[in-house]
């Protein structure tokens, strides 16, 4: 048995079952995969693979626990990769971050900025998603680490830490009826069309219920991923926004009114989540001390150890309540410029 063959069966299952695509991704021929393949079944003395013909129909019972195996000896060669590069001395590697539009966006910039330039020899990569997309892309280990917000039992296969909790706004154009209204109700936000995000009113989401449980219907007319795109359609007319605090920028949302919304809807926390089974470089350390509050080399193993946090979760400066716009601008103090990482 081979590493190679454990890769190519890993890459064979990753590519829904298309040993063509299989192959492209691993640059590698078709031919030369399903031979690797069929030796190692010959090895096992199993059949990995029920097949129709010459396609592949899916994992049999031995496959899918053959393949579980073999992801986690796949994971600890690349540890032993990664931990011969550190004791080398290497500063060379790869940090892959799977997080939100909005965390990439208005969040992390400046702590990723600072993170490159005190590690020229480690690349970045960034890939966005939604909560349930992100924890499954650090489960499958196609990314590093999930920073992400919202229903933390997504990440309870992962190692998580508390990075920060936050409040929703409502946004509107300066012209809108809402705008005058220091503090509205959930009545007053559900007569108008609503833009969120598109996990916002799933029956597991905190808006959703917050509403429900005012027993108020929210008449929600458009949703999308990117805070960006929520303000592009507010300021369209086509509906009031409700998105994170961090989204609101006055040097570029001007004309915009932000309106706290803090007391309506609960408070959610973002977190940072990594597999517990993932080597944890010396840059992998630096990064996680950098994004969690109060975090060092000994509270991140103890989490790795199973040891439960403390639960104290610094929230994101809050937003001031904002009813007239631009006389009250400054008091908004850009939402996410006074957080730092």
């Amino acid at each position: 048995m081979k590493l190679q063959q454990l890769r190519y069966l890993v890459a064979v299952v990753d590519n829904g079952l298309n040993i063509t695509a299989a192959s492209e991704a691993l640059f590698t021929s078709q031919p030369g995969v399903s031979k690797q393949i069929r030796l190692l079944e010959d090895e096992l003395s199993l059949q990995i693979f029920a097949r129709k013909g010459k396609s592949l129909e899916g994992l049999t019972d031995a496959g899918q626990k053959v393949v579980e195996r073999a992801r986690r000896i796949l994971a600890e060669a690349d540890n032993i990769k990664a931990l011969s590069s550190e004791l080398a001395g290497e500063q060379q590697g790869e940090l892959v971050i799977a997080t939100t539009p909005t965390q990439a966006r208005y969040v992390l910039p400046d702590m990723l900025e600072t993170f490159q330039r005190r590690n020229r020899g480690i690349s970045l990569r960034l890939h966005q998603g939604t909560s349930e997309q992100i924890a499954d892309q650090v489960m499958s280990r196609e990314a590093d680490f999930a920073i992400a917000s919202g229903r933390s039992e997504l990440f309870d296969d992962l190692v998580t830490l508390p990075i920060y909790s936050w409040e929703r706004i409502v946004l509107v154009p300066a012209d809108h009826p809402l705008a005058g209204v220091e503090k509205p109700t959930l009545a007053d936000i559900a007569r108008h069309p609503i833009i969120s995000y598109t996990y916002s009113f799933n029956e597991e989401s905190s808006l959703g219920r917050a509403f429900s449980r005012a027993g108020v219907e929210p008449n929600v007319v458009f949703t999308a991923q990117d805070p960006d795109i929520i303000k592009t359609y507010v300021r369209k007319g086509m509906g009031i926004g409700i998105l994170a605090c961090m989204a609101y920028d006055p040097a570029t949302d001007g004309d915009l009114v932000a309106i706290a919304a803090g007391e309506l809807f609960p408070s959610p926390a973002t977190w940072v989540g990594f597999r517990k089974d993932r080597f944890l470089a010396e840059y992998m350390y630096e990064f996680l001390e950098m994004v969690v509050p109060g975090a060092n080399r000994e509270r991140i193993d103890r989490a790795v150890a199973g040891e439960a946090e403390d639960g104290n979760i610094v929230p994101f400066p809050r937003l001031k309540p904002v009813h007239k716009h631009p006389t009250f601008g400054d008091q908004l103090n850009n939402c996410c410029g006074d957080f730092k990482l």
